[in-house]
């Protein structure tokens, strides 16, 4: 039987995973009457509610009797990562484009990759049905930006397919739509060349893992040469050299949304196998005899740093079930077992760690899933990792574009040249203007939110890492200072009504705070220590009507990324199961004074 390996790579947002939904539909993985959700590969909760796919999937089809391996994708340049991984299971790559904006900084950053690796691309140029799409305009895009990325001959000869992921349809012609997406498919078998079956001794690339409670560890992989069989004893190559000699209990490959068990795997098939221990991604599993291993995944470097310590605050193990320095320890160390791009380092402290990723989503996403499973933790401020090259103190610097209305182009100009940004490329695209700059990664924390602000809700914000250049200087931080709570206990409407003029509060009356908690934020720079437990004293003085005067406004909510990009370098960020609180990392004011002066 003949095999076909296909990543599918794109933009955030272009329509990877819904395209996917087409293609298991097409295959008729379901039955006519099996009620299925929109984007099937999007299972856990954080994608479900995101709407962005995190961790990269495998799934296959049957078409036409070829079984064609489909890996889904993330589009976020935080984890690119996951795309660099995956890519080398396959052989040929559907590159996914949205008909009207076109080429997008991620896109540039996966194409880079895989056509690095020699893959076949196949364009599809998606969202057709969109309202003054340009998919003429945009085909002429993708062919410069292969040139521009060196593409061969045979790459630049790709063939292009228009259509429309959401309405169920491909054609190669963008004006003539089709009833399915066939056309796609007959496509990538012509197209993608057969996964090459090469006879000899085994070899396999572990790219991905998986975990079962029953099994255990689960390697999966691409078998790069001869046959895998169930039982059979092998040699496990580490990255450091090390050679481990291990038994395949079980086998299994991808058959649609699951995996069947098998008594061998070719060459060409990208399986799961059971019964290995200690292994991690980028090992290769090689003959028992004579092992060889493969090439190693190499991934690009982390940019972003954050401090991860147990939770010391006054309302320590009240929310969540993990919560020692040991069980902090073992989730980090479990995570970069997957996780490529992500690195832990430890510090001085037994109870700290300083965890590095590829910017504020990347890690922001570690600290939710921990934060749902009950663990609670304080992380501090994002940090950007400062590197010394040929003696010149160096940082990285992304690449930033942004879609939005004209009227506003002014406002995201000035916001970006205050955090050094540069301004490379401005030119009118549809309704809209589209604005290229060169920022520090620096100037990206935080930058979203008051970019959203500003614009009204209206701007398109991606940014992706361009390279380290030398240090730009020093940027404006939080202008105003905070609202620290003095004592602890509930908080009260009366307090907090009389002391509105100070600011504005991110707490609401009957809350639970702490002395030393970040409760609000003052009108003024410079921290401001109030008392919002106080309540009325209760004497037979009144003045009739003015307990009814209470006037409190809602309270500002923060989500998780919107807190982290918020504190800063003396602030922690406390994360429980239930909330998420700001705090001083020193709680006490007199404490807090004499070591700002000592400093």
């Amino acid at each position: 039987m003949q095999i076909r390996n296909i990543a599918i790579i794109a933009h955030v947002d272009h329509g990877k995973t819904t395209l996917v939904d087409k293609m298991l539909h097409q295959a008729k993985l379901f039955r006519d009457n099996q009620a299925t959700d929109d984007l099937i590969l999007d299972n856990n909760d954080l994608e479900r509610e995101r709407g962005i796919t995190i961790v990269a999937k495998n799934v296959s089809i049957r078409y036409k009797d070829v079984k064609i391996n489909i890996i889904d994708t993330p589009g976020h340049a935080d984890f690119g990562g996951e795309v660099e991984r995956v890519l080398t299971m396959a052989d040929s790559v559907l590159l996914l484009v949205d008909a009207f904006e076109g080429a997008m900084p991620q896109t540039r950053f996966v194409t880079q990759k895989a056509l690095a690796l020699g893959l076949k691309p196949i364009v599809v140029i998606n969202k057709v049905d969109k309202e003054n799409c340009r998919p003429d305009e945009v085909h002429e895009q993708v062919f410069d930006l292969f040139y521009n990325l060196g593409a061969t001959e045979e790459q630049l000869g790709f063939p292009t397919l228009y259509g429309s992921s959401k309405q169920g349809w491909m054609s190669t012609d963008w004006k003539n739509p089709k009833e399915d997406i066939t056309d796609l498919l007959d496509t990538i078998i012509d197209y993608c060349p057969p996964a090459n079956v090469r006879q000899g001794t085994p070899q396999m690339l572990i790219t991905s893992l998986d975990y079962s409670s029953f099994v255990g560890r689960i390697a999966i992989g691409r078998v790069f040469r001869g046959t895998m069989r169930e039982s059979m004893p092998v040699s496990l190559m580490k990255r450091d050299g090390t050679i481990l000699k291990s038994r395949v209990k079980e086998i299994h490959s991808f058959e649609g949304l699951g995996r069947s068990k098998q008594s061998f795997v070719e060459a060409g098939d990208i399986c799961a196998i059971v019964g290995l221990e200690s292994f991690d991604i980028g090992d290769t599993i090689a003959d028992f005899e004579v092992p060889e291993a493969l090439p190693t995944i190499d991934v690009d470097e982390p940019t972003m740093s954050m401090f991860f310590t147990i939770n010391n605050s006054p309302f320590f193990g009240k929310e969540g079930k993990f919560v020692t320095s040991r069980h902090l320890r073992d989730r980090l160390y479990k995570e970069i077992e997957k996780n490529l791009a992500l690195r832990v380092e430890e510090t001085s402290s037994p109870d700290a760690y300083n965890v590095y990723g590829r910017g504020v989503l990347h890690l922001s996403i570690l600290i939710e899933t921990m934060r749902r499973e009950g663990y609670e933790l304080q992380v501090g401020q994002p940090q950007v990792i400062v590197k010394e090259i040929d003696g010149v103190k160096c940082e990285p610097i992304e690449m930033l574009t942004v879609n939005v209305p004209e009227e506003f182009s002014g406002s995201v100009i000035d916001l970006v040249t205050q955090r050094k940004g540069e301004l490379l490329i401005m030119e009118p695209k549809g309704d809209v203007l589209h604005l290229e700059f060169s920022i520090p990664a620096r100037g990206v924390i935080g930058l979203r939110n008051s970019m959203l602000t500003a614009t009204q809700g209206e701007a398109i914000i991606a940014h992706r890492f361009k390279a380290y250049e030398p240090w730009k200087g020093d940027l404006p931080g939080r202008i105003n200072g905070v609202l620290l709570s003095m004592d602890k206990g509930k908080t009260t409407a009366y307090s907090i009504d009389k002391l509105q003029d100070r600011g504005r509060f991110f707490v609401d009356p009957a809350e639970e705070v702490y002395h030393g908690q970040v409760i609000g934020e003052s009108i003024r720079p410079g921290d401001l220590v109030i008392n919002v437990t106080r309540a009325k004293q209760l004497t037979n003085m009144r003045a009739s009507g003015s307990d009814d005067n209470v006037r409190i406004t809602p309270k500002i909510n923060f989500s998780l990324e919107e807190a982290m990009e918020y504190i800063e370098k003396d602030e922690y960020l406390e994360v429980t199961p239930k909330a998420i609180r700001m705090r001083k990392i020193i709680l006490d004011e007199n404490e807090r004074k004499r070591a700002s002066k000592s400093n």
